[in-house]
């Protein structure tokens, strides 16, 4: 074979390659490929590995199904009380039809950027801002149900939409951060009074146990000082009866009451007194007690 034929043979290879790599297209997972054929809208390819016609059927848009997140940037806004503020939205969605994602709209990021911001300015308007605050759920909420409506014929579904930031004016910021400073000061306050009267009330309740114990233990105290006279009490009345009763046992002579007059006397001699009358009665005690001692001598 001459070298003209060997050439024109590889540009017949070539040209064939290029062919066969237009006509196989392999199409990945959770993406989707628009045919044209002639310039009309053909069919729609999944995953997996398809056949196109060359020269006559061509990929129109390759489509992602997958979630997508756009951020949008910081749109002015004003509030049902005249405050402008900044507001940027997250907004979650997925391609639904991605035949109508192509043809439906052009340019559907843009679309859904503009229609973002108007929303987010109708629902804003209706607030006031302690509400527009207070409430980024239902800005949320509605945001979501208006803008999953508004794009359904685009063959896209609006998961989520978040509120991201909002940014109020500079003498507002100053202003809400003055009401939370005097307020946490304000919180403060009502904890440190909490906090004192309660160590009042357990001083007064410590001194308030404190008296009654002391109130207890004298109690206790006296009722036992009671109980010991008591005690002493009755120890001498059971030995004054006892001695009633010995003094029973003895001769009714008096003797031993005799005896006892000359004990009482001998104290009173002890003292200072010169004369000392003795009755007869106790004379004659004493001479018996004298006999007395004398036999117990000669024994």
């Amino acid at each position: 074979m001459s070298l003209g034929g060997m050439i024109i043979l590889i540009f017949i290879v070539l040209i064939a390659l290029l062919i066969i790599g237009y006509c196989v297209r392999v199409i990945p997972q959770s993406n989707a490929y628009v045919i044209e054929r002639l310039g009309a809208y053909s069919h729609t390819l999944d995953k997996g590995m398809h056949f196109i016609f060359p020269f006559v059927d061509r990929v129109a848009n390759k489509v992602s199904l997958k979630e997508r997140v756009q951020d949008f940037a910081p749109q002015p806004v004003i509030t049902k009380d005249n405050v402008t503020m900044q507001i940027d939205t997250v907004v979650y969605f997925q391609i639904t039809d991605p035949v109508l994602y192509t043809y439906g709209i052009h340019n559907p990021i843009n679309a859904i950027e503009n229609l973002t911001a108007t929303t987010l300015r109708n629902i804003i308007g209706d607030l006031e801002l302690d509400q527009t605050l207070t409430s980024r759920d239902i800005i949320n909420s509605k945001m979501r149900l208006i803008l999953d409506e508004a794009t359904d014929p685009w063959g896209i579904r609006v998961q989520r939409v978040e509120v991201k930031n909002i940014i109020p004016p500079r003498d507002i910021q100053e202003a809400m951060e003055k009401q939370m400073r005097a307020e946490r000061e304000r919180r403060e306050s009502i904890l440190r009074a909490e906090g004192e009267k309660r160590s009042a009330i357990l001083i007064a309740e410590g001194e308030n146990e404190s008296v009654i114990l002391r109130a207890q233990a004298k109690k206790a105290a006296m009722i036992s000082e009671a109980e010991g006279e008591a005690q002493a009490i009755e120890t001498i009345l059971r030995a004054q009866a006892e001695a009633a009763k010995l003094l029973e046992g003895i001769d009714n002579d008096g003797a031993y009451l005799k005896l006892k007059s000359l004990e009482a006397f001998e104290k009173v001699a002890d003292g200072k007194a010169t004369k000392i009358i003795i009755p007869s009665e106790l004379q004659n005690v004493a001479s018996l007690l004298a006999s007395a001692k004398e036999f117990v001598k000669e024994d």
